[in-house]
């Protein structure tokens, strides 16, 4: 399902306008990157929790010449699916 079909599923299903799906569906969207980025959990009760990985900087190795690189520490989003979620399936 792309975002687009997930939008008019939204509006079919609450009997709204697309316009007004696809405005919620940003705001949400963004509530979340703005709380992952303030270094937050957001955690949805039977759908999951959203938080954020960090990665500590390690070495690693360039494949085609066999040089040692440094790899930066990093962050990234992570997605830990609610136990009804997971039974639902």
């Amino acid at each position: 399902m792309t975002k687009v079909e997930l939008i008019e599923k939204m509006a079919k299903d609450a009997d709204i306008s697309k316009a007004a799906a696809q405005k919620s569906m940003d705001s949400f969207m963004d509530g979340i990157k703005k709380a992952l980025k303030k270094g937050n959990k957001v955690t949805l009760v039977g759908f999951g929790t959203f938080s954020v990985a960090k990665r500590a900087a390690r070495k690693g190795r360039n494949p085609q010449t066999g040089e040692t690189i440094k790899i930066k520490a990093s962050k990234s989003p992570k997605f830990k699916a609610g136990k009804a979620f997971k039974d639902a399936l």
